[in-house]
């Protein structure tokens, strides 16, 4: 998924989906831990919650939809 740096006051921000905050069990306020291995962003969850593996299905079912064409331009 290919996502755009929006500029706030002297930083820039990157936006996650509704869909991809509930797959990883994120909610508005909640912190994460940002950690970069071979030269690539991670965002993991700072207090990691449980979340059912059928939300997870479900959530990750509309991120696919939503992004189908351009998951299919990076598959090639």
């Amino acid at each position: 998924m290919i996502k755009q740096l929006c500029k706030v006051g002297n930083s820039n921000a990157l936006i996650l989906d509704k869909p991809i905050l509930e797959l990883l069990g994120l909610e508005e306020d909640d912190q994460v831990q940002l950690t970069i291995q071979d030269g690539a962003l991670i965002v993991t969850p700072a207090f990691p919650k449980l979340v059912d593996s059928g939300v997870i299905k479900e959530k990750l079912d509309i991120v696919m939809k939503k992004r189908k064409g351009v998951l299919k331009r990076l598959a090639k």
